[in-house]
């Protein structure tokens, strides 16, 4: 079982987390983290103050400098007699299961995998073939994520462990977004956990994969000399940041508010055909949906309509709610196949009186950069309700995320941070960083951006001839269900 709050007073987390909540009785603290290297930095300081329990779920995890990084201090966390607790989709696994295995070998730690895919796990194409012969149960996804401490302090959001999602890869580098919680929010995301931790879809590596007892002591000594990983978070502090002035800084820096975790249940992935929508993350936020006033924002790394999403904008546009949409442009998407889902919808929603913003690829040389390499694609998953509440977690716009992943995230009343994510999502919309998509009077799109410091309109869509092959390509599948 996860760890409780209650369970972890005694750790100098839930502690310090304890006189934080003092005053602040049935409301969570929570802070943005729209910076890649202190995301990063935050979820290393999280593992080296472990001391009773680290529970991590992701989506991908990648045998490079950060996801290196990382395991060597659960590795250290483990060593301190921590419960570490690693919960994988299954497709992270791939090509990465004698390290997982080795990291498995501790006494102290668990690895398991989600929905497994239990033939040729030792080769790509027959994992993929065996995915295929089983496809309509196995296309199934684990999205979630969660880095979950001693029970008193949680990340979630968009994040997986990997370099271009903390903005350390060398060139290429997500526009991501976090949330750091504590207070009563935390113990309603262990209690998430703990339901996909002990599912029985939930499937412990050793099953496929197994490593000699001793083979963590190789991987750790392999870890702490690797060069790679040694500067992923030298740009940041990270064991001091939760303690002394730094973890008094990092307490005043958060927002109380109510906040509430909302997830997706495992056996949504169970279930034959479409989910009942009830059973659904999107669904446990039609109230938030339904009650809005004026206006929605949505920011998501791909936007995929149906006709029920239109019918839904209609409904906005006619009680006086504007849509805002932030994505990708067809040139920074990192999957320029699903833009060819969005292509066909564009002129619609903005007829609906929508408007559109793509992050370009080629932002102005002002633009802010936290990291080492470029930002070249939007990772963020985000929607801001009227000017009080917000949600911030996994959820892309697109049906993969409604129907056939799970998903997690938090709901959070709070005027304060809605007012940061719209100024977040104005600075990935100003024209030196994203193009404004627009109708032109011939019944065409235009995009319009700044280019040598004046505005200009585009009348072809910018992006390489494959890009918009590809995009092409997937028009003619009719395969935007799956997507």
């Amino acid at each position: 079982m996860a760890l409780t709050f209650e369970a972890a007073r005694t750790t100098y987390l839930g502690n310090w987390v304890g006189q934080a909540t003092e005053n602040h009785e049935g409301l969570s603290g929570v802070e943005l983290l729209s910076e890649g290297p202190r995301a990063l930095a935050l979820r290393a300081a999280l593992a080296e103050h472990a001391q009773q329990a680290l529970d991590v779920q992701t989506y991908i995890l990648e045998n490079d400098r950060t996801g290196r990084a990382l395991l060597k201090r659960m590795l250290h966390a483990a060593e301190r007699g921590v419960r570490v607790r690693l919960l994988l989709d299954d497709t992270a696994s791939l090509g990465k299961q004698g390290l997982l295995a080795a990291f498995d070998s501790h006494p102290n730690i668990q690895v398991r995998v989600f929905n497994p895919v239990t033939l040729g796990r030792h080769s790509a194409l027959l994992y993929y073939l065996a995915l295929a012969t089983d496809f309509d149960r196995k296309h199934r996804r684990m999205h979630n994520k969660l880095w979950i401490t001693d029970g008193a302090v949680a990340i979630t959001g968009g994040r997986n462990l990997a370099n271009r999602y903390f903005e350390v890869a060398e060139e290429l580098n997500f526009n991501d977004l976090d949330v750091f919680a504590i207070g009563p929010v935390v113990n309603a995301l262990s209690g998430s956990f703990d339901s996909f931790w002990n599912h029985s879809m939930a499937v412990p590596l050793h099953y496929f994969e197994q490593a000699p007892a001793a083979a963590w002591r190789e991987l750790l000594a392999e870890l702490s000399a690797d060069a790679r990983q040694g500067n992923a978070l030298s740009s940041q502090p990270t064991a001091r940041r939760l303690t002394g002035e730094s973890g008094e800084k990092l307490l005043a820096s958060l927002v109380w508010a109510p906040a509430v975790a909302l997830w997706d249940p495992p056996e949504k992935l169970e279930t034959k055909e479409y989910p009942d929508v009830e059973l659904t993350l999107l669904g446990q936020l039609r109230g938030a949906f339904d009650g809005l006033e004026r206006r929605l924002l949505i920011i998501s790394p791909y936007i995929v309509p149906t006709p029920s999403s239109i019918g839904y904008q209609q409904s906005l546009n006619a009680r006086g709610v504007t849509l805002t949409i932030l994505s990708n442009a067809l040139e920074a998407t990192d999957l320029p196949v699903l833009h060819g889902a969005y292509d066909p919808w564009r002129s619609t929603l903005l007829a609906n009186g929508a408007r559109l913003f793509e992050l370009r690829a080629d932002p102005s040389k002002s633009t802010v950069q936290h990291g080492k390499g470029a930002i070249t694609s939007l990772h963020t998953k985000a929607i801001a309700f009227d000017s009080k509440r917000i949600f911030i977690g996994s959820l892309n716009a697109d049906p993969r995320s409604v129907w056939w992943n799970s998903e997690v995230g938090l709901l959070i009343d709070s005027p304060v941070l809605n007012e940061r994510l719209w100024a977040l999502a104005k600075n990935g919309m100003a024209p030196g960083r994203s193009y404004e998509v627009l109708l032109t009077e011939n019944g065409g799109l235009g995009w319009r951006t700044e280019v040598d410091g004046r505005l200009v309109t585009m009348k072809e869509e910018p992006g390489s001839a494959w890009r918009h092959v590809k995009a092409w390509m997937l028009e003619l599948l009719g395969i935007e269900h799956l997507l």
